[in-house]
């Protein structure tokens, strides 16, 4: 393989045998179209990526990130108001996003005095959702997803292509 996976939160991983997920989905073809649509998004969320590595200072690619978190999170209800659990230290920010610790913590204090985000307690408090949204250049598009909830501060839920 020419990648690995880990974890940043105790968790619980099975291997499951390849013939094993093919025969489940010639038994349920419904079950690969959720397959391929995944792997789709996955292609989606690289190239955002990849791009955003390529052309994105770091203040905009912290943004970008916290926003694409709350976004992914608030999907699957685990806001709590504007705010998300963030489990990643500065150096594991700083790991996923190009940068140095230092720079990270910077950054994040940038953020936070120019009234976008506050952290606590393991948590980032999104205090102007607008001014994130654009300092990361973020349009959720990518991520497929259909909004349910309402964005912090924002006066309607986004509906993007499903």
């Amino acid at each position: 393989m020419d990648h690995s996976l880990g974890t940043v939160v105790a968790s619980k991983v099975a291997f499951i045998p390849h013939e094993t997920v093919r025969a489940f989905i010639r038994a349920h073809p419904r079950i690969g179209d959720f397959f391929w649509r995944d792997t789709l998004i996955d292609a989606a969320i690289f190239r955002e990526w990849m791009a955003g590595l390529g052309r994105r200072e770091a203040y905009a690619r912290i943004a970008h990130l916290f926003c694409e978190l709350y976004t992914k999170f608030s999907a699957v209800g685990l806001v709590n108001g504007h705010a998300f659990g963030m489990p990643l230290t500065q150096a594991e920010l700083g790991d996923a996003l190009g940068l140095s610790t230092v720079h990270v913590n910077r950054t994040l204090q940038e953020l936070r005095h120019n009234g976008l985000i506050k952290t606590q307690g393991g948590r980032v408090i999104i205090e102007d959702w607008d001014g994130l949204r654009a300092a990361g250049e973020f349009d959720p598009t990518y991520l497929h997803l259909q909004t349910r909830r309402r964005a912090p501060r924002e006066a309607a839920p986004e509906r993007t292509n499903a």
